[in-house]
């Protein structure tokens, strides 16, 4: 600590307990969620040959269409070298095809394949009763107002970070 930050004692420390209120609570409640989440979507596309980053990209090609690399990492918190990892895996699936770039002949697009069109299909349906377990403690309308409210958080209306 600065000697001119003045010590300020607070009555509580951030921790991820339910009723935690620091500061921190929320990021540490979300970061909590995204867990489980996450563990339950790797469960759902385990049987598929598939991990979330893979199926990160997936959804970004299916959204996007034909996308370069740089601006794939970018759409899924990936570096350069992990998002060739994750590309060359897809490609090894045959889920995802790199493409030259015409006027560029350093650039490459990554491109779904019908494969993988049919394997991001097939992941829905594996993961729709996951779903539904992840929700089930909440009740009636809940669900849709936890998407909502966490779509407001992510996606400010005035773009803030």
């Amino acid at each position: 600590m600065t000697a001119d930050v003045p010590h300020q004692t607070t009555a509580s420390r951030a921790t991820d307990r339910p009723g935690d209120a620091s500061p921190f609570a929320l990021g540490l409640l979300l970061r909590q969620a995204h867990w489980r989440a996450a563990a339950l979507m790797t469960e759902a596309l385990r049987p598929l040959g598939i991990e979330l980053r893979h199926f990160a990209v997936l959804i970004v090609l299916v959204d996007r269409g034909s996308t370069v690399q740089r601006d794939l990492a970018a759409a899924t918190g990936s570096d350069k070298a992990g998002i060739m990892r994750v590309v060359d895996d897809l490609e090894r699936k045959g889920l995802a095809v790199r493409k030259a770039v015409p006027g560029d002949r350093r650039v490459r697009a990554v491109e779904i394949t019908p494969e993988g069109i049919e394997l991001f299909d097939a992941a829905h349906v594996a993961a729709a009763p996951l779903a539904e377990r992840l929700v089930a403690e909440l009740g009636p309308g809940e669900p849709e107002q936890l998407t909502d409210l966490l779509t407001r958080f992510a996606y400010p209306a005035g773009g803030e970070a």
